[in-house]
């Protein structure tokens, strides 16, 4: 079964490109998922995915392409979703709340209306069929500037995730680095719904962080764990989805699950040995 897998990777270009871009969109989602999931901000991707749907079901009406129209659209709202958690009014999970709903409901009703149903199932459950050369070459790029972005700013992302007052008061523009999370956030969300699908992208984002969480102790130690159970669950889920015809974002969510599980089950245990060697 795993050499049909072998071969089927290196024969099939649809293929090789769902686990290229599986594996760099996982990359950047755990990446990013662990500051978004520190500052209590984890939905933000479930609300820019539904965003993104309708930007891309009114595309496929107008008969433009998905991705130049829905990368600047879901940029867009990361912009508002920052001012509006920053603002006195609507803030925070209602925010994203009321622009996700309207997103998803707008998008349903332009598809309706127009008859423009095709790829709209792939966009809401994922599909490896969907991804394109463009898909490729953009989340290339998109990791290569999120790997950058860690590298360079480490110890400001560390402050202004931890502690965005005090980032603030020692000089560091954290509106600069919030705008910078948002604005990667947003293009690996619209990179990412091909492959995982609107409804399920937010546990690529969400899962890999919460189950580094549960072992690791250390922020450094949780961004690399989390990156590796992000990519290790894509490419199982990614293999059952082409094994057994599942489909692929369901797969990877299931495979997070189960990884998800399994740490709180190391963490129990850990807790459990450390009390029995106190008494």
């Amino acid at each position: 079964m795993i050499e049909q897998l072998f071969y089927a990777v290196l024969e099939y270009a649809f293929l090789t490109r769902a686990f290229a871009v599986g594996i760099l969109v996982a990359l950047c989602a755990a990446l990013l998922g662990v500051n978004l999931v520190l500052k209590n901000y984890a939905l933000i991707g479930d609300g820019l995915s539904h965003v993104g749907f309708g930007a891309m079901a009114i595309a496929s009406a107008a008969n433009l392409a998905p991705l130049s129209v829905a990368v600047p659209v879901v940029i867009a709202a990361a912009f508002v979703l920052l001012r509006l958690r920053d603002s006195d009014g609507v803030h925070g999970d209602s925010a994203i709340a009321l622009i996700s709903t309207a997103s998803l409901a707008l998008g349903c009703v332009v598809s309706s209306r127009a008859g423009a149903n095709t790829d709209l199932s792939g966009y809401l459950f994922g599909s490896i069929l969907s991804l394109s050369r463009t898909d490729l070459w953009l989340s290339v790029v998109l990791c290569g500037i999120v790997l950058v972005l860690f590298i360079v700013f480490y110890n400001k992302l560390f402050t202004v995730t931890f502690d965005e007052a005090f980032a603030r008061a020692t000089g560091t523009n954290t509106g600069l680095y919030n705008t910078l999370l948002a604005v990667l956030t947003a293009i690996t969300v619209v990179l990412g719904m091909r492959l995982m699908g609107t409804l399920l992208i937010s546990g690529l984002i969400i899962f890999p962080s919460l189950s580094a969480m549960r072992v690791c102790r250390n922020f450094r130690s949780v961004v690399c764990a989390s990156a590796i159970v992000s990519v290790v669950c894509v490419l199982l889920g990614l293999s059952a989805s082409y094994l057994f015809d599942l489909p692929a974002g369901a797969s990877v969510v299931m495979v997070n699950i189960a990884v998800f599980a399994l740490a709180c089950l190391t963490a129990f245990g850990k807790k459990r040995l450390g009390f029995a060697k106190k008494t």
